[in-house]
């Protein structure tokens, strides 16, 4: 039986449903589509949000053979298939559109395989991806494609979609599923159809009864798990507490590592609250070591204390800003020579040459080297 989710599929752009940034009248991929124009390209965007339905209408528009790999299951052979033999006569000129979902999971090897076709224009690559393609393709593959980036859908699109079904839904359960899916329109229609199926009847309860459990979007390799935890260090920087505790309890319920966390507060009391409040690094510790002989459940409540501490801290980054101005000292001039006095002086000739000469207890005169006499790091 044929997924509902393929059944509503749109055909054409005036089906299609959201991302009005690049679809919308005089919009980029508009413009490419009723334009039949001819190039490789990459959509980036979370789940549900139509990556594939606009690869099949823009090669429906070219009046294109259209071939879907998946990366997760292709190789090279799969590629080749859709090449078809060196020498072959081509009777049918259509363009070749070759569809690649997930293509960040293609290796180097894979993906530089794929790029002389796309270069001599053997086919017209269009890739989809929810990982950020800048880190996880190729500069030669990503030089020779454009990429469009697709938002999450919103309220109102996933209402429109999910009103495409033609199924009987409450309100309720209706406001629920949008809210759960969190902009994807495949889960959404997925948890719908199971719902139908299962319960004969689309309510709430046989919703949550479907789906059992949500699933929050956290992919600990991918973007959003760099965007999550820079929020979260940037939220304590800010001293907004409140922020700082919400991208914590994103991460503890996606499953993060606390350990990870933990380790991300040890560094951030040195390095933005430092001598502002010096047990701010006692308290961090303090936390990392409760996760490390704790663990979860409980040490989420350890994390969520340290956490709130931290924010509130009044913040200083003298210790850190001092200590790479030293380093970039360092790096330009090289080891310069260290004052005598403070020269360790273990056998009689190094007495005998100088070394530790004229040293005193809380001397006042500075033991830079001679070049940085009266430098100040630490302001």
């Amino acid at each position: 039986m044929e997924p509902l989710a393929n059944k509503i599929r749109p055909k054409s752009l005036d089906e299609f449903v959201g991302q009005e940034h690049l679809v919308g009248v005089g919009k980029p991929l508009r413009e490419a589509i009723e334009g039949t124009h001819l190039f490789s390209f990459i959509l980036w965007g979370p789940p549900g949000s139509g990556k594939t339905s606009l690869a099949r209408i823009y090669a429906n528009a070219l009046n294109a053979e259209f071939h879907e790999l998946s990366a997760v299951e292709a190789g090279k052979d799969d590629i080749k298939q859709v090449l078809g033999k060196k020498g072959q006569l081509k009777f049918d000129q259509r363009p070749k559109v070759l569809f690649i979902d997930e293509i960040h999971r293609f290796n180097k090897a894979q993906q530089d395989f794929l790029l002389p076709f796309v270069e001599r224009g053997d086919i017209t690559l269009v890739g989809a991806t929810t990982e950020n393609p800048s880190f996880e393709v190729i500069p030669a593959l990503l030089s020779r494609t454009r990429v469009f980036v697709l938002n999450e859908l919103g309220e109102d699109d996933m209402a429109a979609i999910l009103k495409r079904t033609k199924l009987k839904i409450p309100k309720d359960a209706r406001e629920w599923l949008v809210q759960m899916a969190q902009g994807d329109a495949r889960q959404a229609i997925g948890v719908l159809e199971g719902a139908q199926r299962l319960y004969g009847k689309i309510t709430l309860e046989s919703l949550k009864e479907t789906l059992q459990s949500t699933h929050l979007r956290y992919d600990k390799k991918g973007e959003e798990h760099y965007n999550t935890i820079s929020a979260f260090i940037k939220s304590m920087r800010a001293s907004q507490p409140d922020a700082a505790l919400y991208y914590l309890a994103r991460m503890v319920e996606a499953g993060e590592d606390p350990l990870f966390i933990a380790r991300r507060m040890v560094v951030f009391a040195s390095e933005d609250i430092g001598l502002a409040q010096p047990t701010a690094l006692v308290v961090a510790n303090a936390v990392f070591r409760a996760c490390e002989t704790i663990g979860y459940p409980e040490c989420a409540i350890n994390l969520a204390h340290g956490v709130a501490y931290l924010a509130e801290c009044k913040k200083s980054r003298k210790s850190y800003d001092a200590y790479f101005e030293a380093v970039g000292d360092v790096k330009k001039l090289g080891n310069l020579p260290i004052p005598m006095k403070v020269r360790s002086a273990p056998t009689k000739l190094m007495k005998d040459l100088g070394y530790h000469k004229g040293y005193k207890l809380y001397d006042k005169e500075s033991y830079l080297p001679d070049k940085l006499k009266g430098k100040k790091y630490l302001k």
